[in-house]
């Protein structure tokens, strides 16, 4: 699966052929670094190493120092991931938009999604709350209510929907398609929202 790593940098809105205003995403995408090149003799499967992003030196494991050291590269880079039967590149190689999409392209966008901390049941599972205020209620407009019986079991069963954290999730979002493709910038608009915030990282697969 061909793919590259990008950051959402915001959303915007065009106009499409039937004259229809669209939401999309704007993406940089790439150019992204071939670290490692893997082969079905030496390691099973084929595919190519990326990486992307700015990184800090200092904050960067010697290990991983060594392996950007490898592949020709100075600095440090931030995302690495693996994508398969991907080839024709050599280490140390960039990978562009151009290498990779075009325009009209279904693609498959995977992000962390935005952190929203502790959250209750009504904006974490959609509860509707108790929703009364009579024969005696007070301050329970947005209660959980009713948790389990009493002598049997006497706990709370796992899996039981209550507030906790809410967001930082990895979500896959399907069949998303590529509106337009911007090769000179390293930008690609894709239809409707992907997970993340502006500057998150993202993998973009087809």
């Amino acid at each position: 699966m061909n793919g590259l790593i990008g950051k959402k940098i915001g959303m915007t809105s065009i106009y499409d052929k039937n004259g229809k205003n669209v939401a999309c995403t704007i993406i940089e995408a790439g150019p992204c670094v071939v670290t490692q090149v893997l082969t079905d003799d030496k390691d099973g499967y084929t595919a190519l190493q990326l990486a992307y992003g700015d990184r800090k030196a200092k904050n960067t494991p010697k290990a991983l120092m060594g392996h950007f050291k490898a592949a020709g590269l100075e600095d440090p880079l931030y995302k690495v991931k693996e994508f398969r039967d991907m080839a024709g590149k050599s280490l140390g190689d960039e990978v562009t938009i151009e290498d990779v999409f075009a325009e009209g392209d279904k693609v498959v966008v995977t992000g962390t999604s935005k952190g929203k901390g502790f959250q209750g049941v009504v904006k974490r599972h959609g509860f509707g709350g108790v929703m009364q205020q009579t024969h005696g209620q007070h301050n329970r407009l947005r209660a959980p209510g009713s948790l389990g019986n009493s002598s049997f079991a006497a706990k709370v069963m796992k899996g039981m929907r209550m507030a906790g954290h809410m967001g930082m999730d990895q979500v896959r979002v399907r069949r998303l398609q590529i509106l337009k493709v911007f090769p000179e910038q390293n930008l690609i608009l894709i239809k409707g929202a992907i997970p993340g915030h502006k500057g998150a990282y993202v993998t973009i697969e087809k």
